[in-house]
Protein backbone atom coordinates (compact mmCIF):
# COMPACT_ATOMS: atom_id res chain seq x y z
CA UNK A 1 0.00 0.00 0.00
CA UNK A 2 1.40 3.52 -0.95
CA UNK A 3 1.87 5.89 2.11
CA UNK A 4 0.11 8.45 2.55
CA UNK A 5 1.29 11.13 4.34
CA UNK A 6 -1.22 12.72 7.18
CA UNK A 7 -2.14 16.66 6.73
CA UNK A 8 -1.08 16.96 10.03
CA UNK A 9 2.38 16.41 8.93
CA UNK A 10 2.12 18.09 5.79
CA UNK A 11 0.19 21.13 6.15
CA UNK A 12 2.08 22.93 9.45
CA UNK A 13 5.59 22.22 8.47
CA UNK A 14 7.31 25.12 10.58
CA UNK A 15 4.62 26.31 12.24
CA UNK A 16 2.45 25.75 15.36
CA UNK A 17 -0.37 23.91 14.34
CA UNK A 18 -3.98 25.54 15.80
CA UNK A 19 -5.54 23.98 18.72
CA UNK A 20 -8.34 21.52 18.45
CA UNK A 21 -10.32 22.14 21.39
CA UNK A 22 -13.74 20.83 22.40
CA UNK A 23 -16.73 24.06 21.33
CA UNK A 24 -17.90 24.23 24.97
CA UNK A 25 -15.62 24.81 28.53
CA UNK A 26 -18.24 23.68 31.62
CA UNK A 27 -17.58 24.95 34.38
CA UNK A 28 -17.98 23.21 38.19
CA UNK A 29 -16.60 24.53 41.69
CA UNK A 30 -18.51 21.77 43.57
CA UNK A 31 -17.31 17.83 43.81
CA UNK A 32 -21.00 16.89 43.15
CA UNK A 33 -21.65 19.09 40.22
CA UNK A 34 -17.74 17.55 38.83
CA UNK A 35 -19.08 14.67 39.04
CA UNK A 36 -21.98 15.21 37.43
CA UNK A 37 -20.26 16.67 34.59
CA UNK A 38 -18.15 13.94 33.96
CA UNK A 39 -20.71 11.26 34.04
CA UNK A 40 -22.53 13.52 31.18
CA UNK A 41 -19.20 13.39 29.47
CA UNK A 42 -18.82 10.20 29.63
CA UNK A 43 -22.25 9.81 28.24
CA UNK A 44 -22.15 12.97 25.04
CA UNK A 45 -18.09 12.10 25.13
CA UNK A 46 -15.58 14.73 25.05
CA UNK A 47 -17.45 17.32 22.88
CA UNK A 48 -16.80 19.01 26.23
CA UNK A 49 -14.46 20.03 28.79
CA UNK A 50 -14.99 20.54 32.23
CA UNK A 51 -12.85 23.01 34.51
CA UNK A 52 -13.08 22.32 38.28
CA UNK A 53 -12.52 25.93 39.80
CA UNK A 54 -10.73 26.38 42.39
CA UNK A 55 -10.79 29.77 42.15
CA UNK A 56 -14.89 30.70 42.71
CA UNK A 57 -15.29 27.35 44.22
CA UNK A 58 -13.12 26.70 46.96
CA UNK A 59 -14.42 27.92 50.66
CA UNK A 60 -11.92 30.31 52.17
CA UNK A 61 -9.74 28.94 54.63
CA UNK A 62 -10.59 25.18 52.58
CA UNK A 63 -8.37 25.98 49.51
CA UNK A 64 -5.78 23.26 50.05
CA UNK A 65 -8.43 20.82 50.53
CA UNK A 66 -10.51 21.88 47.77
CA UNK A 67 -7.24 21.74 45.15
CA UNK A 68 -6.46 18.10 46.78
CA UNK A 69 -10.09 17.16 45.90
CA UNK A 70 -9.72 18.04 42.18
CA UNK A 71 -6.57 16.73 42.23
CA UNK A 72 -8.41 13.63 43.02
CA UNK A 73 -11.22 13.84 40.83
CA UNK A 74 -8.39 14.61 37.85
CA UNK A 75 -7.05 10.98 38.70
CA UNK A 76 -9.93 9.21 39.71
CA UNK A 77 -11.31 6.78 37.32
CA UNK A 78 -14.79 8.94 36.33
CA UNK A 79 -12.37 11.05 34.02
CA UNK A 80 -11.95 9.01 30.96
CA UNK A 81 -11.32 10.95 28.61
CA UNK A 82 -8.78 13.50 30.15
CA UNK A 83 -10.32 16.50 29.49
CA UNK A 84 -10.43 18.33 32.92
CA UNK A 85 -8.95 21.11 33.39
CA UNK A 86 -8.31 23.66 36.44
CA UNK A 87 -8.84 27.13 36.92
CA UNK A 88 -6.53 28.39 39.98
CA UNK A 89 -6.64 31.76 42.08
CA UNK A 90 -5.06 34.62 40.69
CA UNK A 91 -2.02 36.67 41.04
CA UNK A 92 -2.90 38.27 43.90
CA UNK A 93 -4.37 35.75 46.26
CA UNK A 94 -1.97 34.15 48.73
CA UNK A 95 -3.00 30.61 47.57
CA UNK A 96 -1.89 30.40 43.80
CA UNK A 97 1.41 28.85 43.94
CA UNK A 98 0.06 26.34 46.58
CA UNK A 99 -2.58 25.69 44.28
CA UNK A 100 -0.10 24.74 41.62
CA UNK A 101 1.71 22.89 43.74
CA UNK A 102 -1.24 20.15 44.60
CA UNK A 103 -2.84 19.79 41.59
CA UNK A 104 0.92 19.69 39.45
CA UNK A 105 2.12 17.54 42.38
CA UNK A 106 -1.12 15.18 42.65
CA UNK A 107 -2.29 15.30 38.75
CA UNK A 108 -0.07 17.19 36.55
CA UNK A 109 0.35 14.03 34.40
CA UNK A 110 -3.86 13.75 33.75
CA UNK A 111 -4.69 17.64 33.50
CA UNK A 112 -5.93 19.02 30.30
CA UNK A 113 -4.91 22.96 30.98
CA UNK A 114 -4.27 25.48 33.76
CA UNK A 115 -6.47 28.40 33.57
CA UNK A 116 -5.18 32.05 34.63
CA UNK A 117 -8.38 34.45 36.03
CA UNK A 118 -8.17 37.90 36.61
CA UNK A 119 -4.58 38.76 35.03
CA UNK A 120 -3.80 42.40 35.17
CA UNK A 121 -0.54 42.46 32.26
CA UNK A 122 0.82 40.31 30.60
CA UNK A 123 3.78 40.34 33.13
CA UNK A 124 0.94 38.63 35.59
CA UNK A 125 0.34 35.77 33.32
CA UNK A 126 3.86 35.01 32.67
CA UNK A 127 5.05 34.91 36.13
CA UNK A 128 2.16 32.64 36.50
CA UNK A 129 3.46 30.32 33.49
CA UNK A 130 6.79 30.16 34.85
CA UNK A 131 5.64 29.31 38.16
CA UNK A 132 3.70 26.38 36.70
CA UNK A 133 6.75 25.48 34.51
CA UNK A 134 8.98 25.18 37.54
CA UNK A 135 6.02 22.80 39.49
CA UNK A 136 6.16 21.10 36.25
CA UNK A 137 9.24 20.39 36.40
CA UNK A 138 9.96 19.65 40.42
CA UNK A 139 7.17 16.89 39.81
CA UNK A 140 9.12 15.85 36.77
CA UNK A 141 6.03 16.10 34.04
CA UNK A 142 6.64 14.55 30.66
CA UNK A 143 4.97 17.78 29.57
CA UNK A 144 4.07 21.09 29.63
CA UNK A 145 0.55 21.83 30.04
CA UNK A 146 -1.26 24.38 27.72
CA UNK A 147 -2.57 27.58 29.11
CA UNK A 148 -5.73 29.36 28.97
CA UNK A 149 -6.10 32.68 29.73
CA UNK A 150 -9.12 35.10 31.25
CA UNK A 151 -9.27 38.27 29.52
CA UNK A 152 -11.80 40.31 32.65
CA UNK A 153 -9.62 43.56 33.75
CA UNK A 154 -8.18 46.89 31.90
CA UNK A 155 -4.85 45.58 31.86
CA UNK A 156 -5.18 42.47 30.71
CA UNK A 157 -7.56 43.62 27.07
CA UNK A 158 -4.57 46.48 26.67
CA UNK A 159 -2.32 43.66 26.30
CA UNK A 160 -4.26 40.99 25.21
CA UNK A 161 -1.68 40.31 21.53
CA UNK A 162 1.08 40.53 24.04
CA UNK A 163 -0.85 37.74 26.24
CA UNK A 164 -1.84 35.55 23.22
CA UNK A 165 1.38 35.37 22.31
CA UNK A 166 2.85 34.16 25.11
CA UNK A 167 4.39 30.38 24.63
CA UNK A 168 2.06 27.90 26.29
CA UNK A 169 -0.67 29.84 25.98
CA UNK A 170 -3.70 28.03 24.00
CA UNK A 171 -6.81 29.79 24.74
CA UNK A 172 -8.00 33.35 25.29
CA UNK A 173 -11.19 33.46 27.54
CA UNK A 174 -13.46 36.65 27.74
CA UNK A 175 -14.54 37.11 31.00
CA UNK A 176 -17.99 39.37 30.93
CA UNK A 177 -18.69 39.73 34.47
CA UNK A 178 -15.68 41.13 35.94
CA UNK A 179 -14.58 43.25 32.89
CA UNK A 180 -18.53 44.76 33.09
CA UNK A 181 -18.17 45.04 37.02
CA UNK A 182 -14.71 47.04 36.37
CA UNK A 183 -16.24 50.04 34.39
CA UNK A 184 -17.99 51.00 38.02
CA UNK A 185 -21.15 51.80 36.24
CA UNK A 186 -20.29 53.28 33.15
CA UNK A 187 -21.76 49.74 31.75
CA UNK A 188 -25.48 49.45 32.27
CA UNK A 189 -25.86 45.81 34.11
CA UNK A 190 -28.37 45.16 31.22
CA UNK A 191 -24.75 44.35 29.23
CA UNK A 192 -24.08 41.24 31.23
CA UNK A 193 -27.11 39.49 29.61
CA UNK A 194 -28.39 39.46 25.91
CA UNK A 195 -28.59 41.22 24.04
CA UNK A 196 -26.63 43.56 25.53
CA UNK A 197 -23.61 41.60 25.36
CA UNK A 198 -23.22 41.89 22.05
CA UNK A 199 -24.89 45.24 21.58
CA UNK A 200 -23.26 47.23 23.88
CA UNK A 201 -19.99 48.98 22.08
CA UNK A 202 -17.87 48.46 25.19
CA UNK A 203 -18.83 45.62 25.43
CA UNK A 204 -18.52 44.60 21.59
CA UNK A 205 -15.28 46.20 21.49
CA UNK A 206 -13.63 43.90 24.22
CA UNK A 207 -14.97 40.56 22.47
CA UNK A 208 -13.75 41.97 19.00
CA UNK A 209 -10.28 42.95 20.22
CA UNK A 210 -9.80 39.34 22.54
CA UNK A 211 -10.98 37.12 19.17
CA UNK A 212 -8.84 39.26 17.21
CA UNK A 213 -5.55 38.77 19.02
CA UNK A 214 -6.79 34.96 19.86
CA UNK A 215 -7.03 34.04 16.27
CA UNK A 216 -4.23 35.90 14.78
CA UNK A 217 -1.66 34.38 17.53
CA UNK A 218 -2.97 30.88 17.19
CA UNK A 219 -4.91 30.69 20.37
CA UNK A 220 -8.55 29.46 20.48
CA UNK A 221 -10.75 32.52 21.60
CA UNK A 222 -13.71 31.48 24.17
CA UNK A 223 -16.57 33.32 25.26
CA UNK A 224 -17.89 34.09 28.31
CA UNK A 225 -21.05 32.17 30.02
CA UNK A 226 -24.88 32.85 29.12
CA UNK A 227 -26.97 33.81 31.98
CA UNK A 228 -29.77 32.15 30.76
CA UNK A 229 -29.91 28.33 32.12
CA UNK A 230 -33.76 27.14 30.64
CA UNK A 231 -34.91 28.29 27.59
CA UNK A 232 -32.70 26.25 24.80
CA UNK A 233 -33.34 28.64 22.37
CA UNK A 234 -31.40 31.79 23.84
CA UNK A 235 -28.61 29.81 24.73
CA UNK A 236 -27.69 28.34 21.02
CA UNK A 237 -28.87 32.33 19.72
CA UNK A 238 -26.21 33.63 22.21
CA UNK A 239 -23.25 30.53 21.51
CA UNK A 240 -24.20 31.20 17.36
CA UNK A 241 -23.87 35.19 17.63
CA UNK A 242 -20.84 34.28 19.11
CA UNK A 243 -19.41 32.10 16.67
CA UNK A 244 -20.73 34.04 13.48
CA UNK A 245 -20.44 37.44 14.63
CA UNK A 246 -17.48 37.27 16.88
CA UNK A 247 -15.31 34.94 15.59
CA UNK A 248 -15.24 32.63 18.93
CA UNK A 249 -14.74 28.67 18.33
CA UNK A 250 -15.77 27.63 22.41
CA UNK A 251 -17.58 28.91 24.76
CA UNK A 252 -17.90 28.73 28.45
CA UNK A 253 -20.82 26.71 29.79
CA UNK A 254 -22.34 26.94 33.50
CA UNK A 255 -25.16 24.79 33.53
CA UNK A 256 -25.60 21.00 32.18
CA UNK A 257 -28.76 22.43 29.88
CA UNK A 258 -26.41 24.97 28.19
CA UNK A 259 -23.45 22.36 26.86
CA UNK A 260 -25.68 20.81 23.86
CA UNK A 261 -27.11 23.98 22.65
CA UNK A 262 -24.01 25.57 22.56
CA UNK A 263 -22.29 22.32 20.86
CA UNK A 264 -24.77 22.61 18.43
CA UNK A 265 -24.49 26.42 17.36
CA UNK A 266 -20.41 25.77 17.38
CA UNK A 267 -20.80 23.29 14.77
CA UNK A 268 -19.38 23.40 11.18
CA UNK A 269 -21.93 23.50 8.27
CA UNK A 270 -22.71 19.56 7.32
CA UNK A 271 -22.83 20.41 3.57
CA UNK A 272 -18.67 21.96 4.09
CA UNK A 273 -17.80 19.21 6.32
CA UNK A 274 -18.49 16.67 3.47
CA UNK A 275 -16.61 18.84 0.98
CA UNK A 276 -13.78 19.18 3.63
CA UNK A 277 -13.71 15.30 3.26
CA UNK A 278 -13.61 15.00 -0.11
CA UNK A 279 -11.34 17.28 -1.23
CA UNK A 280 -8.28 16.24 1.51
CA UNK A 281 -9.07 12.61 0.41
CA UNK A 282 -8.14 13.68 -3.30
CA UNK A 283 -5.33 16.03 -2.25
CA UNK A 284 -3.93 13.41 -0.17
CA UNK A 285 -4.28 10.92 -2.95
CA UNK A 286 -2.16 13.53 -4.87
CA UNK A 287 0.33 13.86 -2.36
CA UNK A 288 -0.78 17.26 -1.72
CA UNK A 289 -0.05 18.82 -4.60
CA UNK A 290 -2.64 21.37 -6.36
CA UNK A 291 -6.12 19.52 -7.44
CA UNK A 292 -9.61 20.45 -8.88
CA UNK A 293 -12.58 19.13 -6.95
CA UNK A 294 -15.70 19.78 -8.19
CA UNK A 295 -14.63 22.11 -11.01
CA UNK A 296 -12.68 24.62 -8.54
CA UNK A 297 -8.73 24.88 -7.45
CA UNK A 298 -7.52 23.91 -3.88
CA UNK A 299 -3.94 23.82 -2.89
CA UNK A 300 -2.36 23.82 0.65
CA UNK A 301 -3.97 26.70 1.65
CA UNK A 302 -7.61 25.58 1.34
CA UNK A 303 -6.42 22.34 2.69
CA UNK A 304 -5.76 23.80 6.02
CA UNK A 305 -8.98 25.60 6.52
CA UNK A 306 -10.66 21.99 5.27
CA UNK A 307 -8.46 19.92 7.38
CA UNK A 308 -8.96 22.41 10.81
CA UNK A 309 -13.05 21.73 9.94
CA UNK A 310 -12.61 18.15 9.72
CA UNK A 311 -11.12 18.48 12.67
CA UNK A 312 -13.79 21.14 14.52
CA UNK A 313 -16.59 19.23 13.32
CA UNK A 314 -15.52 15.84 15.06
CA UNK A 315 -14.62 17.73 17.85
CA UNK A 316 -18.08 18.49 18.11
CA UNK A 317 -19.47 15.06 17.53
CA UNK A 318 -20.84 15.64 13.70
CA UNK A 319 -21.21 12.32 11.45
CA UNK A 320 -18.38 12.55 9.42
CA UNK A 321 -17.91 9.65 6.61
CA UNK A 322 -16.21 6.41 8.03
CA UNK A 323 -13.60 6.38 4.97
CA UNK A 324 -12.64 9.59 5.95
CA UNK A 325 -13.03 8.97 9.85
CA UNK A 326 -10.51 5.90 8.97
CA UNK A 327 -8.03 7.68 6.50
CA UNK A 328 -7.44 10.61 8.93
CA UNK A 329 -8.55 9.84 12.34
CA UNK A 330 -7.45 5.80 12.15
CA UNK A 331 -10.89 5.66 13.48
Amino acid sequence: MRYRAHPSDVLFAGEKPFPILPAVDHYAGAEKLMLKALSLQRELGPVFDLTCDCEDGARAGAEAEHAQMVAELVTGPENIHGRVGARIHDITHPHWQRDLEILIGAAGERLAFITLPKVRSAVDALAQIAELRRQETAAGLSRALPVHVLIETHGALREAWQIASLAGVESLDFGLMDFVSGHHGAIPASAMKSPGQFDHPLVARAKLEIAAAALGCGVVPSHNVTTELKDLEVIRSDAGRARREFGYLRMWSIHPNQILPIVEAMRPDFSEVEEAGEILAAAQDADWGPIQQRGRLHDRASYRYYWELLQRARQTGMPIDPAHLARFFGA
